[in-house]
């Protein structure tokens, strides 16, 4: 006979007068969060009571009911309704809709509490837009929207942008296939299609950013020295059907491509047919897109393969190219300038000296079914091939065989060892009485193990003190081993580089001059760096002193951290606004003490790293102030797309700089009050902003995100 289900009983509903409900002291909600009990107040006066209180009567000490009834769920409601009794905009007898719950009920009153305050869900922002949108073609403005949920009119204004966004990406989201952020990026166009060519894109790729999409979206026209151009070729550009617009009245460089989506197309199915050529070599993985952030292969090593010796063939060929290209330099060696058929012809043999000179590399067959290639375009259009990186999942760790966990070989017996209890009193192990036929040597125990290696540690310190050569070498082993071996134990020295990563970078950061010096100068020390510990001890000992102070250089130059960030008011994440200053006054420390100097490591203000980022006032002071008054005045009648383009020209060989990368005086700091605080009006002008179109978009997600 099949057992009836137990039915649930569900707690009575009934109006009480306000003066008969009690906060109670079992509620879990101590800390102010959300909305104001001022704000909540103004709400229920508007729509009423939404949500019901859940009371329990009042017991007194003799178990009888009071007449009273206390509330453990829905406290915040509770001051909000009495501030409206404060205020006698609410009667105190006021009957108020509320869930009662039995006296004797056997669930705890502090269990009612805790879980009506976490067995909540907010409101998902897309839900929250579709919410919002309705009450608009309902009538009511943004501000009228604004005022009526307490939210800033600007949130209200960022979520109904999201009407502009194709509904299938916003499936995507809903599906928490995207991140807010990304979603908000494509509201800068309102073309439904050319959003979802650009997801579908970069979906599965590095570079997803929302700047990126927005670059992505806003890209109408690729100039034809694009490396993706040069990569594809503009012949198989146009053989696919793609149009390039010519400039006949003014040199174009080639012009510019007037279909980027067949132009990424076309890379994208390039770059995948090289690859497939690439994984018949046998790597574990292969990763493809145009471009990689800088730093994308931190926390994995790599392979040291072996070169592969040019063939005689090869060879040969080297010394004739050496011959002509001598040739041609000493038959023109007294011409001010090369003839521009010689000059081509010379570039051609350096390329082709170089490629016989970079030769290739031949990894074992073990290493690399567990290692992978990086497959790109580099910025000259030629094709990039990173090979035998190992990611940390990939890597092998070798048992030991024959020992316990902790390194040391069991003891015991015959018979094996023995498991004996462990006794503890006061929270400290104590060993049982020892039989005094008993001979075995038992483990020391943990308590006194640790105040042994107290001792120990705190004589190390003084001795390690004491001897300079000594503390370098532990030094520089740390940093070593975290700049080159980073799945390596942390070991006894704690100290430690940890390298800054970029959250936000120009397209061009890995083909600076610096990103090109770091990464030659890690892989020279790199070809030298033992693999194995103590190995790479002996060898940091034996080095002398002026070449471990220029590896130390380099271990510490990784975490130079010299950013920028939004400062985080509340504390917590991030970093304070004094934290901020105190980085920023540091780095122009070092900038001075190192004599930096952007303009000799190459930078050069572009399109595409500033001047196409910033409204047209700014593009005509850097103008103004690289090139003077009159080259501003030939460009401030352009429209913004031109005047980027002809202010780079300008600014070419000026060495201006915008204000982030100048040197700092250092009689002229930012004055700080007496909580660290940067007043407003004292902030730089690159940091008081002054409505610049990307910098206004991030800012305008990120109050979005935080208003959530």
């Amino acid at each position: 006979m099949a057992t009836a289900t137990q039915k649930i009983t569900l707690s009575s509903s009934r109006d009480i007068p306000f003066n008969k409900l009690v906060l109670s002291q079992s509620n879990v909600r101590r800390v102010k969060a959300g909305i104001s009990v001022e704000e909540l107040a103004e709400s229920i006066a508007r729509r009423g009571l939404i949500q019901s209180l859940h009371v329990r009567p009042e017991l007194d000490a003799e178990g009888q009911e009071t007449g009273l009834f206390e509330v453990p769920a829905g406290g915040r409601r509770y001051r909000a309704l009495e501030l409206l009794v404060k205020q006698k905009r609410l009667n105190k007898t006021a009957p108020v809709p509320c869930t009662v719950s039995d006296a004797g009920d056997d669930i705890l009153i502090d269990e009612v509490s805790l879980a009506e305050n976490i067995e909540r869900a907010p409101l998902h922002p897309l839900d929250q837009f579709r919410a919002f949108q309705v009450l608009r073609e309902k009538g009511m403005s943004e501000e009228e929207i604004a005022a009526a949920f307490f939210v800033d009119a600007r949130v209200v204004k960022q979520r109904l942008r999201l009407v502009s966004v194709s509904p299938a990406l916003l499936e995507t989201y809903a599906e928490d296939g995207m991140t807010l952020e990304q979603l908000m990026a494509f509201t800068v166009s309102d073309d439904h299609a050319r959003q979802e060519q650009v997801w579908a894109a970069i979906k599965d790729s590095w570079q997803k950013e929302p700047y990126t999409i927005r670059r992505m979206l806003t890209e109408t026209t690729v100039r034809a020295s694009d490396k993706r151009a040069l990569f594809v070729g503009i012949e198989a550009y146009e053989a696919a059907g793609g149009y390039v617009l010519r400039d006949l009245f003014q040199q174009d460089d080639g012009g510019w491509l007037q279909d980027p989506v067949l132009l990424d197309r076309l890379a994208g199915e390039k770059l995948k047919a090289e690859a497939e050529t690439i994984a018949a070599e046998g790597w574990k993985w292969i990763e493809v897109a145009a471009d990689f952030p800088y730093g994308h292969t931190n926390g994995m090593r790599r392979l040291a393969g072996t070169t592969i010796d040019l063939t005689d063939d090869e060879r040969a060929e080297r010394e004739k190219l050496r011959d002509e290209f001598d040739a041609l330099e000493a038959e023109y060696a007294e011409a001010d300038e090369f003839p521009d058929e010689v000059d081509a012809r010379l570039g051609e043999i350096e390329e082709a000296l170089d490629a016989l000179e970079s030769r290739p590399l031949r990894y074992d067959a073990d290493q690399m079914a567990r290692a992978g290639v990086f497959v790109s375009i580099r910025h000259d259009g030629q094709l990039a091939v990173e090979r035998g990186y190992v990611r940390a999942d990939d890597e092998t760790v070798e048992g030991q065989e024959g020992q316990g966990a902790d390194g040391c070989s069991p003891e015991g017996g015959e018979s094996g060892g023995v498991q004996r209890s462990v006794i503890m009193v006061g929270g400290t192990a104590t060993e049982p009485e020892e039989d005094d036929e008993v001979e075995t040597i038992r483990p020391l125990p943990d308590r006194l193990v640790s105040e042994l290696t107290a001792h120990r540690t705190l004589a190390l310190r003084d001795a390690v003190a004491a001897n300079p050569h000594v503390a370098m070498t532990a030094l520089l082993h740390r940093l070593v081993t975290d700049c080159f071996l980073p799945h390596s134990t942390r070991g006894c020295l704690e100290a430690h580089v940890r390298e800054v990563h970029f959250p936000a970078q120009a397209d061009d950061l890995g083909e600076s001059v610096s990103a090109k010096s770091i990464q030659d100068r890690h892989e020279r020390w790199g070809d030298h760096i033992p693999a194995d510990d103590a190995a790479l001890w002996d060898w940091l000992a034996d080095q002398d002193d002026d070449t471990r102070m220029e590896l130390l250089a380099h271990c510490v130059s990784f975490g130079v951290n010299a950013l920028h960030e939004k400062p985080n008011p509340y504390g917590g994440m991030g970093v304070s606004q004094h934290g901020l200053d105190v980085r920023l006054s540091q780095a122009d420390r070092l900038a001075r003490a190192t004599g930096l100097d952007m303009v000799a490591v190459g930078w050069r203000p572009t399109v595409g790293n500033y001047l196409g980022r910033v409204t047209k006032p700014r593009i005509i002071e850097a103008v103004r102030e690289g090139a003077g008054e009159r080259a501003a005045q030939l460009i401030d009648h352009l429209k913004k797309g031109d005047m980027a383009k002809e202010a780079e020209r300008l600014l070419a060989e000026t060495g201006w700089l915008p204000e982030p990368l100048r040197m700092v005086d250092p009689d002229a700091d930012i004055a700080m009050d007496a909580g660290g605080d940067t007043e407003a009006d004292d902030l730089p002008e690159f940091l008081a902003g002054d409505g610049e179109d990307e910098d206004a978009t991030e800012d305008e997600e990120q109050s979005m995100v935080a208003a959530e």
